[in-house]
């Protein structure tokens, strides 16, 4: 990894959502974990990873807060600069409903643009909204969500912004009606397609071959989708398969048996096995660059003032 204040040959975002558009025409599928911090975002580049995915629900629960959409809009480009700052590959993101009705959503793409984000996803429930796997959600009419979809795509200055449409009509209206709102939403000029929270391998099947658009699925924990591998999605004919909240989940359960560890022992000696080291993370951040950096400027600067005479500071 290039260090995030250095990197002069960091792509531009037009170019990265590029990319990403242009593998989405290819065939295979893109695996993209969840992140929920910039430095694990920077270490799914490191390993290989093509794109990355931020969740809203990951970022909820990160603020301590419901999945419920109670996040602002500001809040979110706010955090996301720091990601798309430190990274050359995608980040698609989770923008819940949109924020608002059509026009809000114009300002959402906008600014999420701005910030460099090459993709985003919005889901056609009503506020509040809910976790897609958990009962008692509802749905938007199809002509407010077709509104919705429009406006994104109006909206959007990069023709290369994927603008990804979620429905959540399998629990709500049924399996068919998610399959003829996913083709409707595809007309309204969606790129891509993600139907959330289909119960069986065989729905997946189903849905790929009524649905003839480039397809996401959602491989969340402890939801009402069976544990699916990205070979047997790719296999099915998905392009994208988005594991949003496994970092995040992973990590608390580590933070909380390192803190039941300090609170038994009294010391952290048991935990150090399982830690990044210090070292690790300097490389990954680029630390010993910003230090080499440093140096070179102080260098040149001592070359430049050689032999003047110093000015009296006042």
């Amino acid at each position: 990894m290039k260090p995030i204040l250095l990197d002069k040959g960091k792509p531009k975002p037009s170019e990265i959502r590029g990319r990403l558009r242009e593998r989405l025409s290819k065939g295979g599928i893109i695996v993209a974990p969840g992140v929920f911090i910039p430095a694990a975002a920077m270490l799914a580049e490191e390993l290989g990873f093509e794109a990355v995915y931020f969740s809203g629900a990951a970022y909820s629960n990160m603020l301590g807060l419901p999945d419920l959409g109670v996040f602002t809009l500001s809040e979110l480009s706010y955090y996301l600069r720091f990601f798309t700052n430190a990274i050359s590959i995608p980040l698609i993101v989770d923008v819940d409903t949109g924020f608002g009705e059509a026009l809000n959503i114009t300002r959402t793409i906008r600014e999420l643009e701005d910030v460099g984000v090459s993709a985003v996803h919005i889901e056609d429930q009503e506020m509040p909204k809910k976790c897609g796997h958990l009962a008692g959600k509802r749905v938007v009419t199809i002509d407010e969500m077709v509104k919705k979809i429009k406006a994104a795509v109006e909206a959007r200055r990069d023709e290369n912004f994927i603008i990804i449409a979620r429905t959540d009509a399998r629990d709500v209206e049924g399996f068919d009606s998610a399959v003829e709102r996913a083709k409707v939403y595809i007309e309204a000029g969606a790129d891509v397609i993600f139907p959330e929270a289909l119960h069986s391998r065989e729905e997946f099947m189903e849905f790929a071959r009524r649905v003839k658009a480039p397809l996401l699925a959602n491989m969340t924990e402890f939801g009402k989708t069976p544990y699916i591998t990205a070979k047997e999605f790719e296999e099915m004919g998905y392009r994208i398969v988005i594991f949003p909240v496994t970092t995040f989940r992973y990590a608390m359960g580590a933070v909380k048996r390192a803190l039941i560890t300090l609170k038994n022992e009294g010391t952290q000696l048991n935990l150090i096995n399982d830690m990044m080291s210090r070292e690790d993370v300097y490389q990954l951040i680029g630390y010993h660059d910003y230090e080499e950096w440093d140096k070179r400027l102080a260098e040149e600067t001592n070359r430049l003032l050689s032999g003047r005479v110093k000015l009296r500071q006042s």
